[in-house]
């Protein structure tokens, strides 16, 4: 957005102040954070992989795992490049467009994940509770419209939190006390009123939180009951084992979601709300491809496959 002072535009600058207020970890925060981001990078790629190339997981579940190893992979490249750069070098500016644009597509993966793990605990729902009309319920068009429509809500919430950010007025160069462009820091900045970007940032998060956590709780509430009148402890136990890779990826995701949100003041718990977004932003994203692969033995027996299985010689 430009600024008019006079017969002058100034395009807004911003600096993300990141953890600059501890030299001395800079060099091993950096070291961490490449660490987790090629880990996030090849387990979320390597996963979409393995599903492509196996047909024993061209099922629903690994259809909706597929996008959200593609979304964590999105999420995580949005921000973590731009956090080790600031960690290695002085200047620590970001345009103005580079910071809405930051914000923007994290808000769009961000939103797009919390309702990919709502669908896929509907599909476990449908599995456990309706196996007969799995095959209906469960279609491969209703599939996709589910997919579909996680992205279009990301989009349409992001598109929605962006157009108010550009409404408002920024001064020439302003200090951001975080690694990430996020909503709260961009309208803290901001020399106009934010009260309407606020409270409509707060609506919708309120909504799809609320929402996608309603929509998990149900479905899990019937799968227990379901589970609970099994006469088979041995059949309990194995329809437990396939939900808990989700429930785990889920319990992490919205856990850490709630707890930003029940910190009172953020501007006197910085260093809390930096922490607490590493682990939503960096961390989270590589966590997801590691709960699930290490409790699936398809995926690591085609894993093993991929990396360690030479291919044949021909000899002629």
């Amino acid at each position: 957005m430009l600024l008019s002072e006079g017969n002058q535009s100034i395009t807004p600058t911003f600096i993300l102040l990141g953890f600059s207020e501890y030299p001395e970890l800079q060099v091993p925060l950096f070291l961490v954070f490449l660490s987790i981001y090629t880990v996030t990078v090849v387990g979320n790629l390597g996963m979409i992989i393995i599903i492509k190339v196996n047909s024993k997981l061209h099922t629903v579940m690994y259809f909706f795992l597929s996008h959200l190893s593609f979304v964590d992979f999105c999420f995580s490249t949005v921000v973590t490049p731009k956090l080790l750069e600031n960690l290695i070098v002085e200047d620590r500016t970001i345009s103005f467009s580079g910071c809405i644009a930051q914000f923007c597509f994290a808000c769009l993966f961000g939103v797009a994940e919390t309702f990919m793990l709502a669908a896929m605990a509907y599909d476990r729902f449908v599995a456990v509770c309706s196996p007969l009309l799995y095959a209906v319920a469960m279609s491969p068009k209703r599939c996709a419209l589910l997919v579909a429509g996680s992205y279009s809500w990301g989009v349409m919430c992001s598109m929605t939190l962006t157009y108010f950010l550009l409404a408002l007025s920024y001064c020439k160069s302003s200090t951001i006390n975080n690694f990430i462009c996020d909503h709260s820091v961009i309208v803290s900045v901001s020399c106009s009123d934010p009260y309407i970007s606020q409270m409509l940032c707060s609506i919708i998060a309120i909504f799809n939180e609320a929402s996608s956590l309603l929509i998990i709780l149900m479905s899990y509430m019937f799968i227990f009951i379901t589970v609970m009148g099994m006469p088979s402890a041995s059949g309990r136990w194995k329809t437990f084992s396939t939900c808990a890779s989700h429930l785990t990826a889920i319990s992490i995701f919205h856990g850490t979601i709630l707890f930003l949100f029940c910190i009172p003041n953020p501007k006197t718990s910085w260093l809390t709300v930096k922490v607490t977004s590493v682990f939503y932003t960096v961390v989270i994203p590589m966590l997801n491809p590691l709960i699930y692969s290490l409790r699936n033995k398809e995926v690591k027996n085609t894993f093993t496959r991929l990396v360690f299985t030479k291919p044949l010689c021909h000899s002629t």
